[in-house]
């Protein structure tokens, strides 16, 4: 089978497994040589290894079920994008609101701030520059198709 071909029946089998919990959904599939099949999953509150879990043995049965291979020879991992990995969904970058991020822009430029807001077409990022009594709070407006990646900073 096809590796794409493959992909998109992934998508589809676990898209229509989300639909049981709307409070979580996609972000990417990913098929490696060797039918290892990685699916990313998060949730609008985050993904506890629980449903991990759940969705996992879920979507093996079904691919079981569909016959894909008769041989049982595949492997697939069902987890939540990694802390350094990029914001790709605006559903993602709604769960983040409050946090630090650090935005790319395409023009290879980067901007830190706390997000603070996500509006159909962009986000607002906010930041103090400046120290004591003359700080001020800063803000920018970056457009959705200027941005390269967003990335949340863990803070200690």
């Amino acid at each position: 089978m096809e590796v794409n071909d493959l992909k998109e029946r992934v998508i589809h089998l676990i898209e229509s497994l989300l639909l049981e919990d709307p409070a979580y959904f996609l972000v990417w599939v990913k098929v490696k040589p060797g039918h290892i099949i990685r699916v990313y999953l998060d949730g609008d509150s985050g993904l506890p290894i629980q449903k991990c879990s759940y969705f996992n043995r879920k979507l093996y049965r079904a691919i079981e079920e569909a016959g894909w291979f008769p041989d049982g020879d595949f492997a697939l991992e069902v987890s939540s994008p990694g802390v350094d990995e990029p914001l790709l969904l605006k559903r993602q970058y709604n769960k983040n609101i409050g946090r630090k991020v650090e935005v790319e822009m395409l023009d290879g430029t980067k901007k830190e701030g706390t997000l603070t807001t996500i509006a159909e077409a962009d986000i607002i990022i906010e930041w103090t520059e400046g120290k004591g009594k003359k700080a001020t709070q800063q803000q920018l407006l970056i457009p959705f198709e200027q941005i390269k990646s967003t990335i949340v900073q863990i803070q200690f």
